[in-house]
């Protein structure tokens, strides 16, 4: 598998690239894509993930953090060194402002196990948007109960119309008639250079700041997210428990 170079070696456009915000101040982790899975930094796993993926033409990182910018030149991973950003989808923005594309694929630096399959899934997603529809997130059923409680891990309503309706760290909807299904976000999205242009532009709602959820951004305004059902059993590390949880699964995997 051919290796990315540790800086854009052109600003051609591409099709579709992925981009992984990466930030060292995670208030639950800090110095998270940094901290060693199996011997590689976390982001590296999730940078292999990407590489793994059939429909893209290109993997950076994006971080305003020299510890992470070094560490991915050490690497030999393309990195974009940006401002400091209120989200992640924030700071994929600035990356698209630099690396003309038709399409970014925002894949989250704390989903080691993200499924090259479901990248592939958002990427195809993305050219049969709806009018209206500015991003694509892909989710996937939760089946453990603690899963459904923890606050770490977001929760997701999706109308008939396959649109988010909320996102919550809480568990919704509440069970008061049918057992309902719970949805996991996954930490994927797509946006095109438009829908990214409007992300920055849009102000913080009261319903991000308070859930942290920056997809909240958009439903907040008015404008659609379509949800994605992808099949993706992997773990997002969120805390060092999740980085010890993480190693488990990963030396119970196969080797690739």
């Amino acid at each position: 598998m051919a290796a990315t170079t540790a800086a854009p070696s052109s600003t051609a456009p591409r099709r579709h690239i992925a981009v992984i915000p990466c930030r060292w101040g995670a208030s639950r982790f800090p110095g998270k894509p940094l901290a060693q899975l199996g011997g590689k930094p976390l982001l590296w796993h999730v940078h292999q993930r990407c590489l793994e993926a059939k429909r893209l033409d290109g993997v950076v990182v994006a971080t305003d953090d020299e510890r992470i910018e070094e560490a991915c030149h050490e690497l030999g991973i393309e990195c974009v060194r940006t401002g400091e950003h209120l989200t992640g989808t924030d700071r994929v923005a600035e990356c698209a402002e630099r690396l003309p594309a038709d399409a970014y694929i925002n894949v989250q630096g704390d989903e080691p196990f993200i499924s090259p399959a479901a990248i592939d899934a958002v990427s195809e997603a993305l050219e049969q948007l709806a009018p209206g529809t500015l991003a694509v997130n892909a989710y996937t059923e939760l089946q453990d109960v603690g899963a459904v409680l923890d606050h770490n891990v977001v929760k997701v309503v999706v109308g008939a119309q396959h649109n988010a309706l909320m996102f919550s760290r809480q568990p919704i909807p509440y069970p008061r008639g049918d057992r309902p299904r719970y949805l996991r976000q996954l930490g994927l999205y797509g946006f095109t250079g438009t829908a990214l242009s409007l992300f920055q532009y849009l102000p913080q709602g009261p319903l991000e700041r308070t859930e942290g959820v920056e997809m909240l951004r958009f439903v907040e305004h008015g404008h659609g997210v379509r949800m994605l059902p992808v099949i993706d059993d992997g773990l997002a590390v969120d805390t060092p428990e999740d980085l010890a949880r993480a190693s488990m699964l990963l030396h119970s995997q196969p080797v690739r």
